[in-house]
């Protein structure tokens, strides 16, 4: 599949910049993002060859979840890329691991939903972000099998397929939301049990679309709120520049903008202090 992209991604003409500093900011940032969207091609090239493959191979890792010779196939080939295209800059994966301590390190989740992917769902995508420090500055979400994908860098805004910028929705209260989870009994394994509860009772609609499928959502505006209890940083790497710059909030259940506590919230911004306040420890 060939993806839109222009050295603006869909922002049309950029205005003339005052500052030069300015400039060299939008410059660089696109830069990221050329690599981050050339770096999802890649991985799509091999998640899409090996889905529902007859001899795909799935095994179960030490956290009892699943893996599969694509997963660690796409891994590589995403590693390898960026030993070419951005050579010295720290790694991070789901499958293979990094350290996760430089100022600038990309974080990959070759595919996010492997349960799906492992049994011919396609519900599934790439995930890949690059990071300075604590936040996201650009950020890809590829979903072959659906014909979808998401991206977004600090100060571009975000988009999606060919190129239409997206925007959060303006869902104003709870009860009128749309609201989305994983699976729901993590609420009662991991955190926020009894704050999901009342977002049961009280939301208009909830689902569980699940893992990078419901954030993403959100981010388009179609539903008001995504929730997990159990997350991993590369899980929301992405995800938190794609919201941030659709207009959405994201952050941890105590409402801190990190993607290493283990669970997220994303809104459409004007639901989120009532979602932390239901999920986060006052509400335990």
């Amino acid at each position: 599949m060939r993806w839109w992209r222009s050295s603006t991604h869909g922002m049309g003409a950029v205005a003339e910049r005052d500052s030069d500093s300015e400039r060299e900011t939008m410059t660089t940032m696109s830069s990221h993002l050329e690599v981050a969207l050339e770096l999802a091609d890649i991985a799509d090239s091999i998640t899409q060859a090996r889905f529902r493959a007859p001899d795909l191979r799935v095994e179960t890792k030490s956290d009892s979840t699943p893996v599969t010779d694509a997963d660690r196939a796409t891994e590589h080939a995403l590693r390898d890329a960026l030993q070419r295209l951005r050579p010295g800059q720290e790694i991070v994966g789901e499958e293979f691991g990094g350290e996760g301590e430089a100022e600038w390190r990309w974080i990959l989740d070759p595919i996010d939903g492997t349960v799906n992917y492992a049994n011919g769902v396609p519900v599934w995508a790439t995930l890949i972000a690059l990071m300075r420090a604590d936040r996201a500055v650009c950020g890809v979400v590829s979903a072959p099998a659906l014909g979808r994908r998401w991206w977004a860098a600090t100060g571009q805004g975000a988009f999606t397929d060919s190129g239409r910028r997206i925007h959060v929705s303006r869902t104003p209260t709870l009860e009128d939301a749309y609201v989305s989870c994983t699976d729901v009994r993590d609420f009662a394994t991991r955190r926020g049990e009894r704050g999901f509860r009342t977002v049961l009772q009280r939301a208009r609609v909830v689902r569980a679309f699940g893992d990078f499928w419901s954030h993403m959502l959100v981010a388009e505006g179609v539903i008001d709120v995504a929730v997990e209890a159990w997350v991993n940083p590369w899980d929301v790497a992405a995800t938190q520049v794609i919201m941030v710059e659709a207009g959405g909030r994201f952050s941890d259940f105590d409402g801190a903008m990190r993607i290493d506590s283990g669970t997220v919230i994303t809104t459409n911004g004007l639901l989120h202090d009532e979602l932390v306040a239901l999920m986060g420890e006052a509400a335990e």
